[in-house]
């Protein structure tokens, strides 16, 4: 009971703001001013400025560590930023409403948490009040309505707690699909496509092009393949950025994601033939 007593009376850190209770759809539009957040006296990320428009993709990539996943973090206001402003339709997130802001937001984790549910009633958690043909139709944008549909009791198929029975690749679509669902003005992808095969990633990719005019998308990936189609592609660091373009001017710079893709590709970007040169040269 203390335990319980405990837990009931902590007092939450981030709160909703008094002027709240605004309920509106949010265009989507995301700038980091000069943010920073340290925890436990330890500088998570630094001096992080960048700019989305509505409808815009951008892919964020780095070593584990780097404070990829921080940025959301900051963007859905789990923790405020120690320094800056992250702003949402260029208003501070601090003074958006908690409950509005996050409602706009949907996330698909790497991570999946599934509830000992049907299949249905785990892609409609964010919105219980939806029909059955808006749950398929995001399944299949998530490419997971074939595999649905192949069960004996298609989507009122129950699944174990955190989807025991179902693949890791089958459980991330599930999870897209319950994230797509809640029509967002913002998407986060988190390494979701992590457990798919390329030919399902692309697909998936195909699909998030035909919401993007009224949804901004960040995509956070290991893979090349995941975010090189995207508008702005952000290199991380040591908790900075220390690259951002689109693929082609990133490649062509030869620094660290020229590496990453040709270590992933097997090809050698200009930017780094044209670095070899430069050393024969000087040679």
């Amino acid at each position: 009971m203390e335990k319980i007593y405990a837990t009931y009376s902590e007092e939450p850190k981030v709160r909703t703001p008094r002027t709240g209770g605004i309920t509106a759809r949010l265009k989507g539009e995301v700038e980091f001013k000069n943010v920073s957040y340290r925890a436990d006296g330890e500088e998570i990320v630094s001096d992080i400025n960048f700019r989305v428009k509505t409808g815009q993709t951008v892919g964020i990539i780095g070593s584990t560590g780097s404070g990829k996943s921080t940025l959301m973090n900051l963007l859905c206001r789990f923790y405020d930023a120690t320094s800056g402003e992250v702003l949402v339709d260029g208003q501070d997130v601090r003074r958006h409403d908690l409950y509005n802001l996050r409602d706009n937001i949907g996330m698909a984790m790497q991570d999946v948490f599934l509830f000992s549910d049907t299949i249905e009633g785990n892609i409609a958690y964010g919105r219980p009040d939806c029909s059955f043909e808006e749950v398929k139709h995001a399944a299949v944008m998530a490419d997971a309505n074939h595999f649905i549909s192949a069960l004996p009791e298609g989507y009122d198929t129950i699944v174990g707690e955190r989807g025991v029975g179902l693949s890791g690749g089958q459980k991330q679509r599930i999870s897209l699909a319950r994230a797509l669902l809640k029509d967002p003005s913002i998407l986060i992808l988190d390494d979701t496509t992590s457990a798919v095969d390329m030919e399902t990633e692309s697909y998936i990719q195909s699909q998030l092009k035909k919401i993007q005019d009224n949804c901004t998308v960040f995509i956070i990936a290991y893979r090349i393949s995941s975010i090189k189609d995207a508008d702005l592609i952000l290199v991380m660091d040591g908790g900075r950025i220390i690259e951002q373009g689109t693929h082609e001017e990133l490649v062509a710079k030869g620094g660290y994601y020229a590496r990453a893709f040709h270590n992933q590709y097997g090809e050698i970007p200009y930017g780094l033939l044209k670095e070899r040169r430069a050393r024969r040269n000087r040679r």
